[in-house]
């Protein structure tokens, strides 16, 4: 099925992405996708009443269905309605949480391509708004996860902006960012890290 975004242009899916099923299986990665993960989590919050986040619905219009029988109908092609923002928003402590998850099977660096103009824009006003908002980094290679600011984030997007390098150093994602360790109930524990960084004056 194609989809298309708003004026025509093809979507092409994140090269830096692969399937989870690629990856040894062991206890901390049972084979699931940062998605999966961050969904499995994000349920476990809301059951247990520590915080209600969601992942954002992509809005679709549909323009060409096939129906080979009567009983189906198979979607040929579609357009984003609009440009999407970031994956994730909710609500923690009474503050307003917004953030984008990504991953790359790069050992090194993370890839600023992984993410767009209109993102960063969105994450910047959520800032300016005082918003808690925060990107998750899932090295896949290294099954290793990171929480990293959005003003961190917004730096490295600037360097990259104004002639500096296309992705963000692996030590500097250490440096700046905060490791999240992986467990099972739930995933992918941030709100542990939201909690330690931004209620208990920590430094981001």
């Amino acid at each position: 099925m194609m989809f298309k975004y708003p004026g025509g242009r093809a979507y092409q899916a994140d090269k830096q992405a692969k399937p989870a099923s690629l990856l040894e299986t062991n206890y901390a990665n049972r084979g699931m996708t940062l998605e999966k993960d961050l969904n499995a989590t994000n349920e476990f919050y809301r059951e247990h009443g520590i915080a209600v986040i969601h992942k954002k619905p992509t809005p679709i219009q549909i323009v060409h269905v096939d129906y080979p029988k009567r009983s189906a109908a198979v979607i040929k092609e579609a357009y984003f309605k609009q440009a999407s923002t970031t994956d994730y928003n909710g609500i923690y402590r009474g503050r307003y949480i917004d953030f984008e998850a990504k991953e790359t099977r790069n050992k090194t660096a993370f890839p600023l391509q992984n993410f767009h103009e209109h993102q960063i824009h969105h994450m910047k006003q959520i800032l300016e708004h005082g918003g808690i908002c925060f990107v998750i980094l899932r090295f896949t290679s290294l099954n290793e996860t990171y929480l990293l600011d959005a003003k961190h984030l917004l730096t490295f997007w600037h360097r990259q902006q104004t002639g500096g390098r296309k992705s963000i150093a692996k030590h500097e994602v250490e440096q700046y960012g905060h490791y999240i360790s992986l467990g099972y109930q739930p995933p992918i524990d941030y709100i542990k890290i939201v909690e330690k960084v931004y209620f208990n004056d920590a430094s981001v």
